[in-house]
């Protein structure tokens, strides 16, 4: 870790923690990720990869907002958007994942990728996560790109 953004960083996903410390030292010893429940301090809403990449690149050229933090599973092709919670919400698409509450999701330390898991945009500490309204117009927008350009690619 090596500034004060990462320690903030650290300090905040492992809050989610059962037990922050014993989730700090298990990143701390390099074993990877720790699981951590969806639902009190944020959501995560999963999509496939090309489409979150896309949706992150337009979520950049918003001018006033600074994308929360964004995950990414190269194994699973998957880009995870951290939101606030919502009990009630419902993410509806093709390849759209919703975990919230009851969920849990493997997460590698703020400060270095673990395995195929990597931050995108790691957490800041801050609490600042993605805006729901703004993250479903960039997906809007990526998916509408994606749909134009796939029969361009099929070819």
């Amino acid at each position: 870790m090596t500034s004060t953004v990462s320690m903030q960083g650290v300090e905040w996903l492992a809050a989610a923690a059962p037990d922050p410390r014993a989730c700090k030292r298990e990143w701390d010893r390099g074993h990877g990720t720790v699981l951590l429940e969806a639902g009190r301090y944020w959501d995560v809403l999963s999509v496939p990869a090309q489409l979150g990449l896309l949706t992150l690149d337009i979520l950049w050229r918003v001018p006033v907002d600074v994308p929360g933090p964004t995950l990414m599973d190269s194994a699973a092709q998957r880009v995870g958007f951290f939101l606030p919670p919502d009990p009630v919400s419902r993410w509806v698409g093709s390849g759209i994942r919703h975990a919230g509450r009851g969920s849990w999701v493997s997460v590698p330390p703020p400060y270095r990728p673990a395995g195929l898991l990597e931050w995108i945009v790691p957490p800041d500490g801050t609490g600042a996560l993605h805006i729901p309204a703004t993250l479903e117009g960039a997906l809007r927008r990526a998916n509408g790109t994606l749909a134009v350009l796939e029969p361009v690619i099929c070819e």
